[in-house]
């Protein structure tokens, strides 16, 4: 017999995802925009820039490719969890979809860790080579890199909120 349920929650959820990764590749190319400006145009003060330069550089540069390979598979993904939740709720989200957001939850703790290293090592460079006109490099690379991480922490941290409300409607669909 066939069950009328609401999948609505699949929508909003992966609609988010695009949206946040959306932001996420527009974060990413801007990072890696000022990482070139400081790097070829920045004339003053070179070292500093060449030193943020760095983690504005790799970092966007994994921006980006998170950015852009979470956007272009969202649509796709969505249509297919949407069916296979409408086809087979029960056997569906015990053997694909809850399986998949308990990794995608469990990595969310290694991308946080990452980035309270980021943080915290920016946060130490900023305070050991405040001071030290020598070490100028180090302290524009530790703001880059704390500001870096604090915008990764912050978005995955809404994306975390997103997970687990979304997985939590996951394990509604088999009580």
């Amino acid at each position: 017999m066939f069950e009328q349920r609401d999948f609505n929650f699949v929508y909003k959820y992966f609609i988010a995802e695009k949206q946040e990764s959306l932001l996420f590749l527009i974060v990413g190319i801007a990072a890696i925009m000022l990482a070139i400006i400081f790097l070829i145009f920045v004339k003053s003060n070179p070292t500093f820039y060449k030193g943020a330069a760095i983690p504005l550089l790799a970092i966007g540069i994994i921006q980006c490719v998170v950015g852009f390979t979470v956007y272009s598979r969202s649509d796709k993904q969505m249509k297919e969890v949407a069916y296979n939740l409408g086809m087979e709720p029960g056997s569906y989200t015990r053997q694909q979809e809850l399986p998949r957001m308990n990794t995608v939850m469990k990595n969310f703790v290694i991308y946080r860790w990452v980035e309270i290293a980021f943080i915290i090592a920016g946060v130490v460079l900023i305070f050991l080579f405040r001071t030290n006109p020598d070490k100028i490099f180090w302290y524009g690379l530790g703001i880059a890199l704390a500001i870096q991480g604090v915008l990764m922490l912050g978005a995955d941290f809404f994306a975390e909120q997103r997970g687990k409300t979304y997985r939590q409607n996951l394990q509604e669909l088999i009580k």
